[in-house]
């Protein structure tokens, strides 16, 4: 099922559907692409003294439900940073992974590890999550978590949680998340609840999509 929030583009002579989920749906595989979810972040940073909202994991898992459901896609490809920290295995976190892993036995999820996933370790046997050390091939493109080109190919990834300051009358100045596609890499938004966003350069004859609003549209 379509959004009115979805934005199709062409990269690489294929289609690319942008989601207002913050994750890419690549319909000639029916695979879905997502950066950064950090599961457990919230809990790491618990654990370690601060007073952090709850709640995070089970909204990230229900907008990874969405996404997944309303494309249709047969499995789920991570460009790095699954688990945010070896303090964010908490029993909690763990087990609404484990419930949303028995809600969707049938996908599946490929992990290409990043620097968080080096740290944290890889996701638990149970999840039946193949891990990878990218970048892992999917030609025309190849995905990754760092923003590095490769040869032959076009790198999707992750890691720098891109965004874009928008500014208009009045001061007024808004950061949204978005997708940066440069001519050799793309980067997609961070895709996990609790995370940070950092604006990145944008040079010219850059692509730039916005999530704002349940949709994503181009910026400027």
């Amino acid at each position: 099922m379509r959004l009115d929030g979805d934005l199709e583009i062409e990269l690489c002579g294929e289609r690319l559907v942008l989601l207002p989920e913050r994750a890419a749906y690549r319909p000639a595989d029916r695979s879905l692409l997502v950066a950064d979810p950090h599961f457990g972040k919230a809990a790491a940073f618990r654990a370690h003294g601060f007073a952090v909202p709850g709640g995070t994991t089970g909204e990230t898992l229900a907008r990874l439900a969405r996404a997944t459901e309303r494309t249709g896609a047969e499995s789920i490809v991570f460009l790095g940073d699954f688990l945010h920290a070896k303090a964010g295995r908490a029993a909690k976190t763990l087990d609404a992974l484990l419930a949303w892993r028995a809600a969707h036995p049938r996908l599946a999820l490929t992990l290409v590890r990043g620097n968080h996933d080096a740290h944290a370790g890889d996701p638990p046997e149970e999840l039946r999550i193949a891990c990878v050390d990218g970048p892992l091939q999917a030609q025309p493109f190849a995905y990754a978590h760092h923003p590095q080109p490769a040869p032959a190919c076009y790198v999707l990834a992750g890691h720098v949680h891109p965004s874009v300051t928008l500014r208009g009358a009045g001061r007024q100045r808004q950061r949204l998340p978005c997708f940066h596609l440069g001519p050799r890499v793309g980067i997609l938004p961070a895709f996990g609840e609790f995370t940070g966003t950092a604006d990145v350069p944008v040079a010219p004859g850059d692509r730039v999509y916005v999530v704002a609003g349940g949709q994503v549209v181009p910026a400027g």
